[in-house]
């Protein structure tokens, strides 16, 4: 599922047969082919970059080039990620070249660091006093010379933490070939060669009550899911059943949000929240993000709920902040929420139905992404305890014309699990870290569906790679999840439980 075929077209194809059949945002099969000696595609290259203010630097007389970094989406103080491109030039021919794009990736943390390549070996990892000048003497006298001492983990957060534009942590960038921006900048830059009009610019999906937007390659939403574009459509829902508690659903989201809005389609975003948190999310959504507005958004029960099964992780959180970017910089997003909490069973399945065919009867010109537990967004009757249940993705496919289920699918890992409590405390809830058991499919994202549904009512799968398990918001203080606090994660936790999904 990883490996793209790649196949040589030549110009006419592309501007005759092959453009007509793509979509705006469609990941390409095949390479762009350029019908000129790449001493004359160079320039109108570089051009290309720079009327998109995408400033780069460049290795002259080499053809190759390399943009400076860009955050996701738009500056978010919680993103993490930084993406920029790696332009080269090749040579086809002596009167046919290509450009090869690699999009290169960087976190702020090791979240693309490979597992198991930190070991422990040590009883202590203090560092020990004598190196840094600090007496037992001197600690007895004065407690505060603690603040001096910093453990091994310390001293490697010191040395990892990025400076610069450049820099980044150890082992935590990733590089793959983008095709969607190489058959970008080839619809930009062939019309010219030919000495024709440029095609027309992609206009994204503009908030109406925004005085501007954004140009589609002025927003950076990562690196292109794969499959997606065939889902996205006006008045189409894709329900997405989660495992909760993961870094990468919310990312997933988030990065569909935005391809989608920049692909021009409106979307709006269904989340697995309590009703009563509408209108917090709502004002949040249209604030400035400040540290009262994160405050003003957390200041709710169900942020604080003593067994927080993963739907108010700090990832979640995250997601908004990132939603809320997307609308800041004058995108069509949305979020509404439709849990019903104090419903059990059946009446719960059919309160969350109401809810979400409601939102998308009032908006059919709009894209749904409905992100839940993997049991409500079956469509298939029945449970193993219950053969006459009907889920609420059952319940919306019978309601609404165009419906997709999607099963999460993805790489071993772990995720903050809520499960019966394991030491036999009746009517408990015993939450923290758990191994998350998958299968490797790589590490870009993708959407696959099957052509009919499964057993259980799925349509096909959305893969998010290796899974990190996400704790929840609060952990990391009461205002905006990520803040320089005093607060700290839980301690994570080795026991036996496995979390998986079919």
């Amino acid at each position: 599922m990883r490996s793209t075929v790649f196949a040589v077209v030549t110009l006419m194809c592309l501007l005759v047969g092959c453009a007509a059949r793509q979509g705006a945002w469609d990941i390409p099969d095949r390479e762009a082919i350029y019908d000129r000696p790449l001493e004359e595609v160079w320039p109108q290259v570089r051009q290309f970059f720079t009327e998109n203010d995408l400033p780069f630097r460049e290795d002259k007389g080499s053809m190759v080039l390399q943009t400076e970094w860009r955050q996701e989406f738009g500056g978010s103080k919680v993103a993490g990620f930084w993406h920029r491109y790696l332009v080269l030039g090749k040579r086809e021919s002596p009167t046919k070249s290509k450009l090869w794009v690699i999009r290169i990736t960087k976190s702020a943390n090791k979240a693309l660091s490979q597992p198991g390549k930190e070991l422990d070996w040590g009883v202590n990892r203090s560092v020990g006093l004598s190196h840094i000048g600090v007496s037992p003497q001197a600690i007895a006298t004065n407690p505060e010379a603690y603040d001096t001492i910093f453990t091994a983990e310390d001293m490697e957060d010191r040395f990892d933490a990025p400076r610069g534009e450049n820099s980044f942590y150890a082992e935590s960038a990733q590089g793959s070939r983008d095709l969607l921006m190489e058959w970008r900048v080839f619809h930009g830059v062939a019309p010219r060669l030919e000495k024709d009009t440029p095609q027309p610019v992609q206009v994204v999906a503009k908030a109406p009550t925004a005085k501007e937007a954004p140009s589609a390659l002025a927003m950076e939403c990562g690196m292109p899911i794969i499959g997606l574009g065939k889902q996205v459509k006006k008045g189409g829902v894709l329900l997405l059943g989660e495992m909760h508690g993961t870094q990468e659903v919310p990312r997933f989201v988030a990065q569909a949000a935005c391809q989608a809005t920049v692909a021009g389609v409106p979307v709006t975003v269904g989340l697995e929240l309590p009703l009563e948190s509408q209108a917090r999310v709502d004002a949040f959504l249209d604030s400035a993000g400040a540290e009262e507005d994160w405050l003003k958004l957390m200041d709710a029960p169900f942020w604080r709920s003593p067994y927080p099964d993963g739907r108010s992780s700090e990832a979640m959180a995250n997601m908004l902040e990132q939603l809320r970017q997307l609308r800041s910089r004058g995108l069509d997003v949305d979020a509404f929420v439709f849990d019903h909490p104090k419903g059990q069973g059946q009446a719960r399945e059919n309160a969350m139905a109401a809810t979400v065919k409601h939102q998308v009867e009032s908006a059919r010109n709009r894209f749904y992404m409905v992100l839940s537990g993997n049991i409500h967004a079956r469509t298939e009757e029945g449970l193993p305890w219950d053969k006459k249940y009907k889920p609420m993705g059952l319940l919306l496919s019978e309601a609404l014309d165009d419906v997709v289920a999607l099963d999460m699918a993805y790489d071993s890992g772990s995720a903050w699990i809520c499960a019966v409590d394991g030491k036999g405390k009746k009517n408990t809830l015993d939450c923290g870290v758990r191994q998350a058991k998958g299968r490797d499919n790589g590490e870009r994202f993708f959407v696959h569906t099957w052509g009919g549904a499964n057993d259980e009512g799925y349509h096909g799968v959305f893969y998010v790679g290796p899974v990190n398990a996400s704790a929840p918001a609060v952990h990391k203080g009461m205002g905006r999840p990520g803040a320089d606090d005093n607060s700290v994660h839980p301690p994570t936790e080795s026991g036996r439980s496995v979390a998986s999904v079919h």
